[in-house]
């Protein structure tokens, strides 16, 4: 470890340091996705579902991440629906032990000329309330820890606005069709990631939902690669590449975009991911959520942390939004065995 490493690093520098593939003095803890939890939403009196509309209970809930996990990022967008509703789709909005959804079977737009952002998409209250919350976390922790916002990808608006069936009949029925609403639809993906970035995000979280339970890693190159080499030079911040599921199909198309990191789930193993991205891209993840963080303890936690060390990953975190039941204490296993493994490697 060089001179220059051996002070400890501010959480906000080590994660924009590893986004960079830049040397850390320690891998950086980061929280792509939610780590929200019923635990936390008690603790400082902020549930869902007024947390996710509500910039101050936002902000408060997001904040502990930091303050009660000891994770470096902070991540206020609990939802993949904050976009969908302000485009006036329907919302499930559930109560605490649940994430709010978008009513799929009540779908919005049913052909390509029906897209449309609305005037108001950045005032609407599911919008704002995002970009009022980050400018609360940017001003309380904006130099201690990195702030992370969540812009939503073409591909999951398609799901959530036309529905996923319709949408991905649509890309095998018409092809052209799928490019020009891919086309119209990341302008509100250019739009609110901007919007956050002038609200004080440091980095930002891209979901785009080509899971490989529904679309092959050649669907990933033939409808995506290009866009998202767009979105990269059209949003001006260090993004996160967020697909759920087995990917590493895709991943050496995804790390050729110009992310900065791809967040990746627990289904591909450390060592695969890794050389499929071959250098180009930081890889965040992959804590599996529903059977190590939800359903065991501490201990195993602390393996997953440290395979993931072991084979290079740049930052360590839950795979995906942590389960609302999820222990602080597993949690809280995350950045203590990263500290542990690095102490331990250092002596």
């Amino acid at each position: 470890m060089s001179d220059d490493l051996t002070k400890e690093m501010k959480g906000r520098d080590r994660v924009l340091a590893a986004l960079r593939r830049e040397p850390v003095d320690r891998t950086p803890v980061c929280n792509p996705t939610s780590v929200a939890t019923v635990e936390l939403m008690d603790l400082v009196d902020a549930p869902f579902p007024d947390a996710n509309r509500d910039p101050e209970l936002m902000a408060r809930l997001a904040a502990t991440g930091y303050t009660e996990l000891g994770f470096d990022s902070i991540m206020p967008v609990f939802t993949i629906i904050q976009e969908s509703s302000a485009l006036g789709c329907k919302i499930q909005w559930e109560q605490k032990d649940n994430w709010p959804t978008v009513k799929m079977r009540e779908p919005i737009w049913e052909d390509v000329d029906d897209i449309n952002v609305p005037s108001d998409f950045l005032t609407h209250q599911d919008t704002k309330c995002v970009l009022d919350a980050i400018s609360l976390l940017k001003k309380e922790y904006g130099d201690e820890v990195a702030i992370i916002g969540k812009t939503m990808g073409p591909w999951s608006l398609g799901y959530h606005c036309f529905g996923v069936e319709p949408f991905l009949l649509m890309s095998l029925d018409d092809p052209g069709k799928t490019h020009l609403a891919l086309d119209r639809m990341k302008e509100a993906t250019v739009e609110f990631g901007i919007a956050q970035i002038e609200a004080g995000a440091d980095a930002l979280t891209l979901p785009d939902h080509a899971t490989g339970d529904l679309v092959s890693g050649e669907y990933y190159r033939r409808f995506l690669r290009d866009l998202h080499i767009e979105l990269v030079e059209r949003i001006p911040i260090p993004l996160i590449m967020h697909i759920c599921g087995r990917t590493v199909d895709r991943m050496g198309y995804i790390a050729e975009t110009g992310f900065a990191a791809f967040h990746y789930d627990s289904k591909n193993k450390p060592q695969e991911s890794m050389e499929a991205v071959d250098g180009q891209i930081s890889l965040v993840g992959n804590i599996n959520n529903p059977e190590t963080l939800f359903a065991r303890g501490p201990e195993e936690v602390t393996g997953e942390v440290c395979s993931n060390l072991e084979h290079g990953i740049h930052m360590v975190g839950p795979e995906c939004a942590v389960p609302l039941q999820a222990s602080i204490e597993n949690l809280k296993a995350i950045p203590q065995a990263v500290k542990d493994w690095h102490r331990t490697h250092a002596a």
